[in-house]
């Protein structure tokens, strides 16, 4: 959920020098902008996964200190709960075999972090919510020591004026479960885990492709869902989209999880400017970076959490970039998976950003939001209206409509050839047989009704490195 701050309490004051700070940050981005001084690279690409630490009976392991602790590796950091963790990529380039070394370090990272965890007698597993999760583990004790998470977690109760914040998740099918309840705290956020791809391009061509991945959240969700689950009962595909949103409701402003109000525009510090005028700080710590790092910016817009977010960077250089984070797709099932998810992205995405005038023409905001949550309902199964073809699609129709588009996208930007078939046959694989993480899920469980052995089979097929089409039930 963001860097690490210096301090977890703040008076009046500092909400007020903060404020002044972020107004002048986001003054000088836009100067930045006029001036046609921000990144003109790209595309660059990066990723980061959150995962869980499991015990021996597959309850979260609550031991992320004395594990990143041993593991001492820099791209290994905590998240919000002392059971979850992050893994971050070196970024690369599209071109060439890129997206296989990004690849091959994932993979290595996460067996090295699994013989670790493997010290507290854990390990680690890649999945949107784990089945065996239990509500008393997302107690506030589970929270990691950090003065972020303490701060964000005190201010957004603050923002509520310390009323809790109601759950209520309904199955789309007939005569499905519910699940409603209320808390006073943030943790039902670490429910959730993501795996987050992120794109840096010209700064000139941002809002094109920002726009194609706000449409593209419907279909990558649809082929991608893996959190079917939450405390056992089966919800929606993608369960970790209507929690992550609710988990962090009624702190104030517009919702702070949110696929957006509108489409970017040209110009793409709007957004930073939106988020001054729209959005109460809720960390109004002030770091010792000059203001030409945008410490204050970013820092705000960490605590805003749209589905597709703008980033600001800074590169090598010292240059600002804004980049793009899809943070639509569930971790898991297997980096296989993940890798194919990502190709998948990064080559539609590309493809669609240079008709995306006529696409914004076609398929406005409205039902680009109404596809993302039919996809997270009932993944490749969900209707979506969508310009191509008309009508209103499964979900299933529409990625494979998007497939061909993903090949060219992807060989327009360099990749080798091999690596198109290796990771869009996955793809095609999952569509062609429906088995998405979340399918197999749910029909393992309608076989066998036992979570605790779906996810012991699950983890067993994920440390194959096997994609979840090959997976038997």
């Amino acid at each position: 959920m963001g860097q690490e701050i210096g301090s977890d309490g703040f008076a009046p004051a500092d909400f007020a020098r903060f404020r002044e700070q972020l107004t002048r940050e986001t003054a000088l981005l836009r100067a930045v902008q006029d001036r046609g001084a921000l990144s003109q690279d790209g595309p660059v690409i990066g990723l980061e996964l959150e995962a869980w630490l499991i015990d021996h009976n597959f309850f979260p392991a609550p031991h992320n200190q004395s594990f990143l602790k041993r593991l001492g590796d820099p791209s290994v950091v905590a998240e919000l709960s002392l059971f979850n963790i992050e893994v971050n990529a070196p970024v690369c380039t599209i071109a060439g075999r890129g997206l296989e070394a990004m690849h091959q370090h994932l993979s290595a990272t996460l067996r090295r972090c699994a013989a670790n965890a493997h010290d507290d007698v854990d390990t680690v597993i890649a999945i949107g919510t784990l089945p065996t999760l239990r509500e008393e583990d997302l107690t506030i004790e589970a929270m990691t020591p950090s003065n972020r998470y303490a701060a964000l977690n005190r201010e957004a109760e603050r923002a509520r004026g310390d009323a809790p914040v109601s759950i209520d998740i309904a199955s789309p099918t007939q005569g499905g479960q519910r699940f409603t309840a209320s808390y006073k705290d943030v943790m039902l956020e670490a429910a959730t885990t993501s795996f987050q791809l992120h794109l840096q391009v010209p700064c000139e061509d941002l809002w094109r492709y920002f726009n194609a991945s706000i449409m593209l959240c419907a279909p990558l969700v649809a082929i991608s869902a893996n959190s079917p689950f939450l405390f056992g009962k089966p919800l929606w595909h993608e369960t970790r989209i209507p929690v992550f949103e609710q988990a962090l409701g009624d702190v104030g402003g517009p919702p702070r999880v949110t696929l957006g109000s509108a489409y970017m525009a040209v110009d793409p510090t709007a957004i930073f400017t939106e988020n001054l005028h729209d959005y109460p700080v809720l960390l109004p710590f002030i770091s010792d970076d000059p203001i030409e790092r945008f410490p204050c910016l970013k820092l705000h817009n960490g605590t805003i959490w749209r589905w597709v977010r703008p980033i600001v960077g800074i590169d090598e250089q010292g240059t600002a970039h804004v980049r793009i984070e899809q943070r639509v797709l569930p971790a898991g099932p297997s980096s296989f998976d993940m890798m194919a998810n990502a190709a998948f992205y990064f080559g539609v995405v590309h493809a669609l950003a240079d008709d995306i005038e006529q696409m914004m023409a076609d398929l406005p905001i409205e039902a680009a939001r109404s596809n993302f949550y039919s996809a997270a309902q009932r993944g490749l199964d969900a209707e979506l209206e969508w310009p191509m073809g008309g009508g209103t699609p499964r979900a299933s129709n529409v990625v494979r409509q998007l497939m061909p588009l993903a090949e060219s996208g992807l060989r327009a930007q360099g990749m080798a050839d091999d690596l198109i078939d290796k990771y869009l046959s996955t793809i095609a694989m999952r569509l062609a047989t429906g088995q998405t993480g979340a399918a197999w899920q749910l029909a393992h469980f309608n076989k066998h009704g036992d979570l605790h052995r779906l996810t012991a089979d699950y983890l067993e097929h994920q440390r194959t490195g096997m994609p979840v089409h090959e997976w038997t039930i």
